[in-house]
C-alpha cells in the first residue's frame, strides 16, 4: 500500500497535475502498439524513426510557437508565412554576390555568413512577431483577424522576393542544420529540446511565463494585480515571430529551399496538436510536455498510415477525427 502510494506521488510529480497528459502518454503508446501490430516490418525500422526526427522538428517548434500565442487567449495564424519568408530573406543573402564567393570559398568566411543568415532569419522572425504583438495589445485588433492579415502580407512579401519560384542551393552548413545528425541523432531533433526545455523554464520558471498564464485565464484581473498586459502579449508573439523563424530555418534547411507555400499545411495541424496537447484556446493553460507527448502520438500515426499508402488526405481526416475524439474524452472527465 505504502509503495503504490510512493509510485502514485511520482507520477504526480512527473506528469503534473494535468491528467491530459497522462492520457496522451496512454494513447501514444496505444498508437504505437497498433502501428507497430498492423505492419511491423516496415513500421519498426529505425529509417522509420529516423525519417521522424527530421520531420518532427520543424512542426514540432510551430506547435509550441502556437500554444504561447494562445496562452494570453489569442492565437498566430501568420507562423507559416513568418517560417518562409525568414528563410527566404536568409537566402537572398546567400545570392548575393560576395557573400556567394565566400561560401564557395569556405573556410571562416563562409562560417561567418551562415551565421549572418540565420541571425537574418531569426530577426525577421522577432519582428514579424513585433508587428503582430503591437497590432493586438497596443491597436486592439482581434488576433485572429491581426494575424490573418499580417500572415498574408508576409507571404506576399516572400511572394514579391521570390517571383514566384523557390530559392534553392543553400550553403552546406545551412543544410547540415536541417539534414545533419550531432551525437548519433537529428540535428533538428536537438533543437527542437533545446526551443522545448527554453519554452518551458520561460513559462514555468520566470514572471512573463506565470504572467501570460494570468492574462489568460482573467485579463481584468490581471491588470488590477499591476500586470503590463499589453507588454506580456507583445513579448508572447515576439516569441512566437522567432520560433517561427527557427522552424523556417530548419524547413529550408531539409528541402535545401525556400519557397513562400512552403508547409501551408503545418497551420492546421499546429493549431491541432496545440489544443490536442491540452492548450486551453481560450487562454490560461498550456504544458509544453502535453504539446510534444500530441506531437509524437500523431506523427506515429501519420508515419504508420503513410507506411501503408492511406491516402494523405484521408490522414488529414482521421487527424481532425482524433482531436475531436480526445476533446470529447477531455469534456466527459471534466464533467464526471
Amino acid at each position: 500500500m505504502v509503495a503504490e502510494t510512493r509510485s502514485n506521488s511520482v507520477f504526480r510529480r512527473l506528469l503534473g497535475s494535468d491528467a491530459s497528459i497522462l492520457q496522451l502518454a496512454v494513447i501514444t503508446v496505444v498508437i504505437f502498439v497498433l502501428m507497430t501490430v498492423m505492419n511491423p516490418d516496415k513500421f519498426l525500422r529505425y529509417y522509420n524513426f529516423e525519417s521522424i526526427t527530421y520531420v518532427m522538428p520543424e512542426l514540432g517548434i510551430l506547435c509550441l510557437a502556437m500554444m504561447v500565442a494562445m496562452l494570453t487567449g489569442g492565437i498566430d495564424l501568420s507562423i507559416v508565412a513568418i517560417a518562409n519568408l525568414a528563410a527566404i530573406t536568409a537566402g537572398i543573402y546567400f545570392k548575393q554576390p560576395g557573400v556567394a564567393e565566400a561560401l564557395a570559398a569556405g573556410g571562416t568566411g563562409a562560417a561567418f555568413h551562415v551565421t549572418m543568415g540565420v541571425l537574418i532569419a531569426l530577426m525577421v522572425g522577432l519582428l514579424s512577431g513585433l508587428l503582430n504583438g503591437v497590432l493586438i495589445a497596443r491597436l486592439r485588433i482581434i488576433p485572429i483577424l491581426a494575424t490573418l492579415g499580417t500572415g498574408q502580407v508576409f507571404a506576399g512579401l516572400a511572394l514579391v522576393l521570390t517571383g514566384g519560384p523557390a530559392i534553392a542551393g543553400f550553403p552546406d552548413a545551412w543544410t547540415w542544420i536541417g539534414t545533419g545528425k550531432l551525437l548519433g541523432l537529428a540535428v533538428p531533433f536537438w533543437i527542437l529540446i533545446v526551443v522545448a526545455a527554453v519554452v518551458a523554464v520561460i513559462l514555468t520558471r520566470t514572471h512573463i511565463g506565470l504572467n501570460l498564464m494570468l492574462i489568460g485565464t482573467n485579463a481584468r484581473a490581471a491588470v488590477f494585480v499591476g500586470i503590463r498586459s499589453a507588454r506580456m502579449i507583445i513579448y508572447s508573439y515576439t516569441m512566437t515571430g522567432v520560433m517561427a523563424a527557427i522552424a523556417g530555418i530548419l524547413l529550408s534547411g531539409r528541402t535545401n529551399s525556400a519557397k513562400a507555400d512552403f508547409g501551408s499545411s503545418y497551420l492546421l495541424q499546429a493549431v491541432l496538436i496545440a489544443v490536442l496537447g491540452g492548450t486551453n484556446p481560450a487562454g490560461g493553460k498550456g504544458r509544453v510536455a502535453g504539446v510534444l507527448l500530441a506531437l509524437v502520438s500523431l506523427m506515429l500515426l501519420s508515419s504508420g498510415l503513410q507506411i501503408m499508402r492511406v491516402s494523405n488526405f484521408l490522414i488529414d481526416a482521421i487527424w481532425g477525427a482524433f482531436l475531436v475524439v480526445v476533446i470529447a474524452i477531455n469534456y466527459l472527465r471534466s464533467a464526471k
